[in-house]
């Protein structure tokens, strides 16, 4: 019986593998953004809805992509733009603040227009992550965790698709004139490493990423490897850059995950719904868009690395997006984590105290939480 089981998933495995890879190429041939991450998204998301299979993804296979890009992500940080970061703080609270607020606006008014309650609403457009959102719901009084599923949902697709196409398209001219994502640069070449060099680079990020998870932090396999590269390069030693294909790859495996997180069935009358939700998104990233160009006349940021931080996406997708467009990447993180631990760390208790909270207890609801980050 386990040999059938694991003969089933393997099978799975190798379909989800080549549906991902045909999405790959097709957005690829067709010029689109981000083919290597939305193209996977795309093909698995269409192929479980219209032939009702069930594709298969490992957890070790979505981990190890999100550590390649947290890796990757983190070779972008040096000493100047450490100091810049931490110059960029009070801006890093306001534009939260402000993104979450106008969150708060858009909530009341889907409120009014489709019947469904505020606290829904509310979880439904807060800029989180969607399991995170999702499972936080379930502390807040009144609000519907199908509902907010499905809200979230339409929400991360509007970001993912929209927002690189703004980046690449609008704001830094057409693709061909983006750099290949992740090219070495004339100064941070790997060519000179050893083997030994590169086997305490890769056990140190692993175990990083592992005490991460195991210390429940948010996005660790992300997080992990991203500060691990960071300090290695504040410090003066540049680690070694991934090949292209393994970068690919990684896009590929965020790709998979992310359509397989994707239910439409959660909720019966999402037709009604659907308008309003991506009304919702289109407006938040519009308003994204908008601090952006503040931060641009305030900053020495150029516009698409202010709007990249500011969007309300996660960091795997606007850190992927900020590597084609050659954008800042260390300061798209900066913002993309803060907004991450004001979320899930500072708007539960706001949320609380205006709406009530369930008779289940918070720390069940957070230990919920904190398992789905890792």
């Amino acid at each position: 019986m386990l040999h059938s089981s694991s003969r089933t998933d393997s099978l799975r495995l190798i379909e989800t593998i080549l549906i991902a890879f045909a999405g790959g190429e097709i957005f690829t041939v067709m010029h689109f953004p981000l083919a290597w991450m939305l193209g996977p998204l795309t093909a698995v998301l269409f192929w479980q809805v219209m032939t009702k299979r069930k594709l298969y993804w490992p957890v070790g296979c979505r981990n190890g992509g999100q550590l390649l890009l947290g890796y990757s992500m983190g070779l972008s940080f040096t000493a100047q733009s450490a100091r810049q970061i931490v110059a960029q703080l009070p801006s890093m609270f306001f534009s939260t603040v402000l993104m979450i607020s106008f969150g708060l606006a858009v909530a009341y008014f889907m409120s009014r227009y489709t019947g469904i309650n505020l606290p829904s609403s509310v979880m439904g457009t807060t800029p989180g992550g969607l399991s995170q959102m999702v499972l936080l719901s379930e502390e807040i009084k009144g609000a519907e965790p199908t509902i907010v599923t499905f809200m979230q949902t339409i929400r991360m697709l509007t970001v993912v698709f929209m927002v690189p196409s703004l980046a690449i398209h609008g704001l830094s001219g057409s693709a061909s004139e983006i750099p290949m994502p992740m090219e070495v640069s004339a100064g941070g070449s790997s060519a000179g490493f050893s083997i030994p060099s590169v086997l305490i680079v890769a056990v140190t990020v692993l175990v990083v990423a592992v005490l991460a998870a195991k210390y429940r932090f948010p996005t660790p396999w992300i997080l992990g490897p991203l500060i691990t590269s960071a300090v290695f390069t504040v410090a003066g030693w540049a680690p070694p850059h991934l090949p292209q294909e393994l970068i690919i790859a990684a896009q590929c495996s965020l790709g998979i995950y992310l359509g397989l997180g994707i239910k439409f069935n959660t909720l019966g009358n999402w037709r009604r719904l659907l308008p309003f939700s991506l009304a919702a998104g289109i407006s938040i990233v519009a308003f994204a868009l908008v601090i952006a160009y503040v931060l641009n006349l305030i900053y020495p940021m150029n516009l698409v690395t202010a709007f990249l931080s500011i969007a309300p996406g996660g960091l795997p997708e606007m850190g992927v997006t900020a590597h084609m467009v050659n954008a800042d990447v260390s300061m798209v993180a900066a913002y993309q984590l803060f907004r991450v631990f004001f979320i899930l760390f500072i708007v539960p208790f706001i949320l609380r105290r205006i709406f009530g909270k369930n008779d289940q207890s918070f720390k069940q609801i957070q230990n919920k939480v904190t398992s789905s980050i890792r």
